[in-house]
């Protein structure tokens, strides 16, 4: 039998607190960063995909399963489909008025998504970081911080091996007299800074704290600034990268800047 998988884990726990904000966003969460199948009607190609859509008391869904094993049981026969990030398929299907059926008739997990809570995530995702002007003049040992806040960035660093080397959370003040926390990171490879906030800003978001801010540099490894915050922060250590695997004929959906549209 096929063991719970983190998806199905956050949504028990999801299922267990109805009342917990914070249970249903560690699902939504997990949801967006879980590699998903969605169900096609016909094979995919670089450009364009054509899911299934089916209709449940006049709303549409597409199918989404979180393995291709639940999915071969949902199907019966072989059958085409697209493997991509819950968060890339959210924001597809933004705009279309369709929901998810997530793992559906298969596993614990089963769930309609309707398509309110589809849009919802495709516009939280959508809000990236903001740039700011002040300059920092002290940092001190972070304090004060939800155990929540720090779950979330040890699982969204944890994610981004072979961005980064090590990150650094610090408390802050700075030259305009505004106090703050700020994680510095290091190492960043050429073109890892944009995906590597918008990571650090949705473990700000999905943890739940209301008018919360966390300020992101990055800092090279011989910055002056960088032996400053190593000596007061909380260190965060990346994955080292896996051995590279045999090059193989990109998928639809691996290029953020080139999704595919959906018919």
């Amino acid at each position: 039998m096929e063991s719970d998988t983190p998806l199905d884990q956050a949504f028990a726990a999801m299922e267990a607190a109805p009342e917990s904000d914070a249970a249903r966003l560690r699902f939504y969460e997990r949801l967006a960063d879980t590699e998903l199948n969605l169900l096609l009607k016909t094979e995919p190609t670089a450009e364009t995909l054509d899911p299934e859509v089916f209709e449940v008391d006049g709303t549409s869904f597409v199918l989404v399963f979180d393995t291709d094993a639940r999915l071969a049981g949902f199907v019966g026969r072989a059958a085409p489909y697209a493997a991509l990030p819950g968060r890339v398929i959210a924001q597809m299907l933004a705009g279309q008025g369709a929901g998810l059926g997530l793992n559906l008739d298969v596993a614990p997990s089963a769930y309609l998504i309707p398509p309110d809570a589809v849009a919802w995530l495709a516009e939280t995702l959508g809000h990236g970081p903001e740039e700011g002007a002040a300059k920092p003049s002290e940092l001190f040992a972070p304090s004060d911080l939800p155990e929540a806040l720090l779950t979330a960035l040890d699982g969204k660093l944890g994610r981004a091996a072979d961005l980064a080397r090590k990150a650094y959370l610090a408390a802050v003040s700075y030259d305009d007299g505004s106090r703050g926390h700020m994680l510095g990171i290091t190492g960043a490879k050429d073109g890892a800074e944009a995906p590597l906030a918008r990571a650090v800003n949705e473990a700000l978001v999905f943890s739940g704290i209301e008018a919360g801010a966390l300020d992101v540099v990055f800092l090279s490894e011989t910055d002056p600034f960088t032996a400053r915050i190593a000596r007061v922060g909380l260190r965060f250590d990346l994955p080292e990268p896996q051995e590279p695997q045999r090059a193989a004929p990109a998928a639809p959906g691996s290029d953020p800047s080139k999704p595919p549209r959906l018919r």
